[in-house]
């Protein structure tokens, strides 16, 4: 079983943020490395997004366009980006 979990460096010691599967004294491997910075949303751009969006388009009318799309989305997405 492979689980990635939160810890907390402390006097030398790794504390994990949450109880972990395992039983006293087994030993495990650990992998370590720092954690990703929590602050990662682009909120500048997610207020441009919100300054542009329509809220009177409603989910049920995005899936009805949405549907009369032909063939796939990975599809079309690949055509559109060619290969690298």
């Amino acid at each position: 079983m492979i689980k990635e979990v939160d810890a907390v460096y402390e006097n030398g010691v790794l504390r994990p943020v949450e109880a972990l599967p395992f039983a006293e004294q087994q030993r495990v491997r650990v992998t370590v490395s720092p954690a990703a910075d929590e602050n990662w949303i682009d909120t500048e751009f997610m207020t441009a997004c919100a300054a542009d969006a329509d809220p009177s388009v409603t989910l049920e009318q995005v899936r009805t366009v949405l549907s009369k799309i032909p063939g796939s989305m990975d599809g079309a997405i690949g055509e559109d980006r060619g290969e690298y």
